[in-house]
């Protein structure tokens, strides 16, 4: 099953972004449930939340992935909202 992770950044917080982001792209590589991901980017194009696609089993899974994200362990998210999704078209 498929899922969103629609996660925004608390205000001002690109740098706790950046110095985590080694360690979340490690996490998303060693889990391999990530499906595609990316940030999403301000008006400005400066990365202010992420968008991931996750397959694992179901809500749970991916609650659990959702937990042990590092960003999430930073404090990074001012929001995350996992809801589940049904890709239609891409790859």
């Amino acid at each position: 099953m498929k899922f969103a992770l629609i996660a925004k950044d608390k205000p001002g917080a690109l740098e706790v972004r950046k110095a985590n982001r080694d360690a979340h792209l490690a996490y998303i590589k060693d889990t391999g449930v990530v499906s595609q991901a990316g940030p999403l980017l301000d008006a400005e194009g400066q990365m202010c939340g992420s968008l991931v696609i996750l397959e694992v089993a179901d809500m749970a899974a991916a609650q659990a992935w959702a937990s042990g994200d590092p960003y999430g362990h930073a404090g990074l998210f001012a929001s995350v909202e996992l809801i589940a999704w049904n890709r239609v078209i891409g790859g």
